[in-house]
């Protein structure tokens, strides 16, 4: 729909106030562009998803052979005492090699394999809950600093028009036509106006930081949005929509998958576990030509038989984690309509306070230019105008408040819905692909092109 029916752009406002450099015009989307590029919640999560995915590398691992090696070198001596003084010493070393391979531990670690995915989906969607937290902070920054500059130039605007009625008030008190009661309201009403231009000056400086925290720099002249964004007209159908696409919905329900897992984790705990073993290795001594080089190999067969009641213990702690995360999916599932519901009310205020608002400015106007000229004819008292020009003022101020607060009405039902992200808004930005890093080390690579190409991402992260 059509905006902005006062002004279409907004000029740069105490512009000393910012950095020194050329002011130039800015629009919602290239703010969100800046928030997104410079937020740092966004890299801390993308960082909680890496570890994730290593999860998946570190459960992969448990399930090939484990090799390692030893190495000793020795050197014993000793003195005996008897009938007559002995004395050895004997240098010997001995390098080996051991591998050990599960074959069967109850489904432990294929199970925490599917835990460790189930995981990373979840952390997935909670870094879209992140991404739409940083894009509706964008968006609130942005039109806040349009509130704060269109109230700032009504402010200075007042400022001027009382100025000139105390001047006419004044005038007018010379030749006789005004008391000295008018002269004073006026200089009061004057004076009230100056106060509130500086409290809006600080209301601009304020918004600009925040600005400044949100975007990576401050604003130059905004562009403000022409149209909102498309929204579902029916809420029921955006409820609807929401409970299928929210990531706060996709996260908790991957808790719960992961949990249940959980559950089967700790029952296989109980059950035996079979490993073959092997090893191979060589000792010598120094002293002698003493050789030995041999190897083992062997089955290995252990279980629980009494654990003190620790086992048991996890199993009641991991069906109470899964009953946590089914009640966090329940109450999930009733946050996101009502989140919604609440948003799309919101909006609806915001477009009736906007016709309302429209109307009081132009009756108000009307009223305003009718007070003013009866006063010319002495037909009004000066504080009679100024009572219609703080009237006028005020429904001005209603007005922009509505506009603004619609568009980030308008922005919070995305938010509710799961869409305000840049793919989905179709920001001109680098997007982050959560799966790149997965395929890489979802295999636990070691030393391979993978590794290469690791390096390689993690270089373009700013890591080491």
């Amino acid at each position: 729909m059509a905006r902005r029916t006062l002004k279409g752009m907004i000029a740069g406002v105490c512009l000393a106030a910012a950095s020194v450099g050329p002011v130039t015009a800015e629009t919602l989307a290239e703010a969100l562009v800046g928030a997104y590029n410079t937020s740092g919640l966004l890299e801390q999560n993308r960082a909680v998803l890496r570890a994730a995915d290593e999860d998946v590398a570190q459960s992969v691992a448990a399930l090939r052979p484990v090799i390692a090696w030893s190495s000793d070198v020795t050197r014993s001596f000793s003195d005996t005492r008897s009938a007559a003084t002995l004395s050895s010493v004997s240098n010997t070393a001995s390098l080996g090699l051991s591998a050990t391979l599960t074959l069967f531990d109850g489904g432990n670690n294929r199970l925490s394999l599917e835990g460790a995915k189930e995981s990373v989906l979840a952390t997935r969607a909670a870094l879209v809950s992140i991404e739409q937290e940083v894009m509706l902070r964008g968006v609130q920054a942005f039109m806040e600093v349009v509130r704060a500059t269109e109230a700032l130039q009504l402010r200075q605007n007042n400022v001027r028009v009382i100025g000139e009625e105390l001047r006419a008030a004044e005038d007018r008190f010379e030749v006789g036509e005004v008391t000295r009661t008018d002269v004073a309201a006026a200089e009061a009403r004057l004076a009230e106006a100056r106060a509130l231009l500086a409290s809006a000056e600080g209301s601009l400086d304020i918004a600009r930081e925040e600005y400044l925290a949100v975007v990576g720099r401050y604003p130059g002249t905004l562009v403000e949005p022409q149209a909102l964004p498309t929204l579902p007209a029916n809420v029921e159908a955006a409820k609807s929509q929401a409970l299928r696409n929210h990531p706060d919905m996709s996260q908790a329900q991957h808790q719960v998958t992961a949990a249940e897992i959980g559950i089967a984790i700790a029952e296989a705990a109980r059950r035996p576990t079979v490993s073959l073993r092997g090893s191979y290795g060589l000792d010598e001594n120094f002293d002698n030509d003493n050789r030995q080089i041999g190897g083992t190999i062997g089955l290995q067969a252990e279980g629980p038989i009494y654990s003190g009641g620790a086992l048991s213990s996890s199993r009641r702690q991991a069906m109470a984690v899964r009953d946590q995360n089914r009640a966090q999916l329940l109450q999930v599932s009733q946050i996101v309509p009502q989140n919604v519901g609440t948003a799309y009310a919101q909006l609806r205020v915001a477009r009736a306070s906007i016709s309302a608002s429209s109307e009081q400015v132009r009756a108000a106007g009307v009223a305003f230019d009718g007070i003013r000229e009866e006063a010319t004819l002495g037909a009004r008292t000066t504080l009679d105008v100024l009572d219609a020009e703080q009237e006028l003022l005020d429904a001005r101020n209603a007005l922009i408040s509505s506009e603004v607060d619609e568009t980030i009405a308008a922005y919070t039902v995305l938010a509710t819905l799961g869409l305000l992200t840049a793919e989905s808004l179709q920001l001109n930005v680098p997007r982050y692909d959560p799966a790149e890093y997965y395929n890489l080390v979802k295999s636990a690579p070691v030393q391979s092109r993978q590794g290469a190409d690791l390096d390689r991402i993690l270089n373009a992260l700013g890591r080491e």
